[in-house]
């Protein structure tokens, strides 16, 4: 726990929020591909999220769908596809002919271009199948760095018991979070499945007094998917500790937020 602590205080410390850029720089390249994600340290992002999930073979590929069809044109489910199949599709030519060459990324493919003091949020889009697999696949990775997040908590729950040298974070949209009791219903259900942060639509309606006590805890917070500066300031406003953005570049340089 010394070193979530350390982490948090760290985070804490910036002045404005980190910026993660949403499965890669998004906006500029085909999302969940090593070109979106070079793209966001062109753009200055603080730091990255991909979404992965496995293949029938038990590889974490890059994909956000559970099927290939939006982003690589043929439909294949990707748990029952193995990955020398998957490896072969075509995921930029939707986005753009000039990254007809783009291929879906594995895990290992990604870390291997995550640069030095740079975030990168693993969205796990599977169940806790996953674990086994993550386990081998995290072996070199530093976890002040690197951290997961889900929908799912049993995802949550499973990835803070197996790897618990990583944060793990809660991702969840918030409905009705500004109800009576609500607020403490959901610190409580933090607490129950040991999550290390939460991260939350930019829709959500919290409080400051929410945030200060969930910052309190400590727990890290993220905002998401946040595309213009006014949304960005007005969150910043309740002190999130990250923004995820298509536009990394654009929030930055209009929030006028330096590095």
């Amino acid at each position: 726990m010394r070193g979530f602590l350390l982490l948090w205080l760290a985070v804490s410390a910036h002045a404005q929020p980190l910026l993660i850029a949403h499965r890669g720089a998004s906006a500029a390249a085909p999302e969940n591909t090593l070109a979106a994600f070079k793209a966001a340290w062109k753009e200055g992002a603080d730091g990255i999220e991909g979404d992965f999930r496995l293949s029938r073979d038990g590889k974490i590929v890059c994909i956000h769908d559970e099927t290939t069809k939006r982003t690589c044109g043929s439909k294949l489910t990707v748990a029952e596809t193995p990955w020398e199949r998957l490896r072969q599709l075509d995921a930029g030519s939707w986005k753009a002919k000039s990254f007809s060459n783009e291929r879906i990324p594995l895990l290992k493919d990604v870390l291997g271009i995550l640069p030095p003091n740079k975030y990168f949020f693993i969205e796990i889009k599977c169940g806790p199948e996953i674990i086994q697999p993550l386990k081998k696949a995290m072996a070199g990775a530093d976890p002040k760095w690197v951290m997961f997040i889900s929908f799912d908590p049993t995802v949550v729950k499973a990835c803070r018991t197996h790897l618990p040298r990583f944060q793990a974070h809660l991702v969840s949209k918030l409905d009705g979070i500004h109800k009576s009791g609500n607020e403490a219903k959901q610190l409580q259900w933090l607490d129950q499945i040991d999550a290390t942060g939460l991260q939350f639509k930019h829709t959500a309606k919290v409080s400051k007094a929410f945030m200060a006590t969930l910052k309190s805890t400590p727990r890290l917070t993220a905002c998401w998917t946040v595309d213009d500066v006014g949304t960005a300031r007005r969150v910043a406003a309740l002190g999130v500790d990250f923004i995820t953005t298509n536009r990394p570049g654009m929030i930055r340089q209009q929030a006028g937020w330096t590095k």
